[in-house]
């Protein structure tokens, strides 16, 4: 049975959107990066019958694997995201990644000059190429039957770039960052091509059903303050911009954004005018530090480090009650630092959630 990204159930909880907006609410909604994943044994058993990309490419298995921490865990979560990954638009240009346990992605071929780029596809028909995210995001609407509001996302330009480069992950980032130095003019021909991917690719995942959206710069913090501003800053910038100016053009709605660019805390002011809603922070940044840069510009999203959730049910409770205090308990989307990881104990994140959305609703009262 085919579903059309048109007459999607009525939302019934509608929290997450409210805050995005600005609005007071009743308690602060959480989700977590990663949620639909590694940690859930229900992952486990029908990642044992297919390969990662296989499960991304099925619109019915990559709905299941959405759906699985809503099922789990109901009411104490307040938003659902799309099970895909970053790597999907280097692939829609035309590179090969596989995912290989133990290690993560791996490029077989990686960009190592840029005449590698000739390699790409210059041309990339996004809808064509990338149709089987929007066809799980609508299939993914109608199956929430409205319990939560429903993300997309997309890697940022920078991010992306390093992957292509690096072959996969890596501690040093050596062979990206001299590319940067290196070939400049290669460098911003990469990151406006990726870029240009991008905002095709995440107003298609609205017209599909999205709701809300995220830019994970997950390599932001790897650069100088000095090379954020010029090799990351200019891109995610541009991406909320043509975003918005694309989904007025299409008479489609305007849904919240959210940047997410990780380490990077010297550039916290700079991410409060670049047109996005909400600004995610990892651990290493203050609450009340963040809260005092943004100056209530934004709204702000996280950021427990994810580790504490091996330390226990008393650590978890203590550490997320002070997050959701210093956060102030309004303007505030709860989160963790960074993904959840693999072997932490989903009985563990059910703590954190029951706690912040205990915690904040008292606060809110």
């Amino acid at each position: 049975m085919s579903y059309s990204p048109t007459n999607f159930p009525v939302l019934k909880n509608d929290l997450i959107l409210r805050v995005s907006r600005g609005e007071k609410t009743e308690r602060v909604p959480i989700w977590i990066m990663r949620q639909a994943g590694r940690y859930l044994p229900e992952f486990h058993t029908v990642r044992k019958q297919h390969s990662f990309f296989e499960i991304c490419r099925t619109p019915e298995l990559a709905c299941e694997l959405t759906l699985q921490p809503i099922d789990r865990y109901g009411s104490l979560l307040d938003a659902s995201i799309i099970f895909s990954d970053i790597l999907v638009i280097p692939q829609a240009l035309g590179l090969e990644v596989t995912m290989v346990e133990g290690r993560g992605p791996v490029f077989p071929a990686p960009l190592v000059t840029p005449a590698d780029m000739e390699r790409l596809t210059k041309d990339v028909n996004v809808d064509e190429a990338l149709g089987y995210v929007y066809q799980a995001i609508t299939l993914t609407r109608h199956k929430l039957d409205g319990r939560v509001p429903l993300y997309g996302f997309i890697g940022a330009p920078w991010t992306l770039m390093a992957y292509m480069i690096e072959g996969g992950g890596s501690k040093t980032l050596s062979k990206a960052k001299s590319w940067l130095w290196k070939h400049p003019d290669a460098t911003h021909e990469l990151l406006q091509r990726i870029t240009d991917v991008a905002v095709t690719f995440l107003v298609g995942q609205v017209r599909a059903g999205a709701q809300m959206l995220q830019v994970f710069d997950s390599w932001a913090g790897e650069l100088s303050p000095h090379d954020f501003k010029i090799y990351s800053l200019p891109y995610i910038k541009q991406i909320a911009t043509k975003v918005k100016q694309q989904l007025k053009e299409q008479g489609l709605e305007q849904v919240p954004m959210t940047i997410f660019a990780k380490g990077a805390w010297f550039a916290l002011e700079d991410l409060v005018d670049i047109g996005y809603e909400v600004v995610s922070l990892d651990w290493t940044i203050d609450p009340e530090y963040a809260r005092k840069v943004t100056k209530g510009k934004v709204v702000l999203q996280g950021n427990m480090d994810p580790s504490v959730l091996y330390g226990g049910d008393d650590a978890i409770r203590e550490t997320a009650t002070r997050m959701v205090k210093a956060f102030g308990g309004h303007q505030h989307i709860g989160n963790l630092g960074h993904g959840v990881l693999p072997t932490v104990d989903p009985e563990a994140l059910k703590v954190y959630l029951e706690t912040v959305q205990k915690v904040s609703a008292e606060i809110s009262k």
